[in-house]
């Protein structure tokens, strides 16, 4: 059985753990039991009603929050030529045009938080699988990593505003971060209802039975809030 400190032990007592909290007051709650030092992450993790082993049953897209997620995001690009040029252009921190990156990435460097590729260079970008594939940075066209070297500057821009992949994961969990604990309420709500209603448009047609079985939020090292997944699956995207 995990151990945990007293200052999680303290901030779990605000916690109802037999209650499903409405969406506002469950962010809220996350916030008052947040006790780290740093500024902690606000993450959704919810148990979904998919068997991810069925082809039609997945469940992968992407949702830019409105209000970002508090963080200056990092963005690698694999491109060549006038893509090379577009991405520094648009403000890409790193861009992999030749093969002594791939090297330094097969290496083990990993110092980014989004790699984007243009369709030309996914031959050399795709040696990288088994690197970047389990840390969730591998390009792909359905993640809307892959784009034309005309579209870099669109896909940076986008990334670093607050875009966010979710996918089902092999247990059926989907995990996101929503932005920070020092982001004010009525932030952290619209970031959500922008989730939510992300995650509802996306539902499989094959998906049977309950879709949405379970919703938590959290801070980073902090007690779980447990929303109510009807009233979190309403939730609608702010205008």
């Amino acid at each position: 059985m995990t151990k945990h400190g007293k200052k999680y032990l303290e901030a779990r007592e605000k916690v109802n753990i037999d209650a499903m909290y409405e969406p506002r007051e469950a962010l809220q709650l996350v916030k008052d039991t947040s006790f780290t030092s740093f500024d902690a992450s606000v993450e959704v993790h919810m148990r979904m009603g998919l068997d991810p082993r069925q082809a039609d049953q997945q469940l992968r897209d992407v949702v830019i929050l409105p209000h970002g997620l508090g963080k200056t995001v990092r963005v690698l690009v694999f491109a060549q030529g006038d893509g090379a040029k577009n991405a520094k252009n648009a403000g890409a921190e790193f861009v992999a045009d030749d093969d002594e990156w791939i090297k330094k990435i097969e290496g083990g460097w990993a110092d980014f938080d989004v790699a984007i590729s243009t369709p030309d260079m996914m031959g050399k970008a795709g040696r990288l699988g088994k690197v970047l594939g389990p840390r969730g940075l591998m390009p792909n066209p359905k993640a809307g990593t892959v784009v034309p070297a005309e579209d870099l500057e669109r896909a940076i821009n986008e990334s670093k505003a607050g875009r966010v992949e979710f996918r089902l994961d092999k247990t059926s969990n989907v995990h996101v971060v929503i932005g920070k604990v020092s982001f004010d309420l009525d932030k952290l709500y619209d970031n959500l209802a922008t989730l939510m209603s992300a995650i509802r448009k996306a539902k499989p047609a094959a998906a049977k039975g309950s879709y949405l079985k379970k919703v938590t939020v959290t801070s980073t090292m902090g007690p779980g809030v447990k929303l109510d997944p009807n009233q979190a699956l309403a939730m609608e995207r702010p205008v």
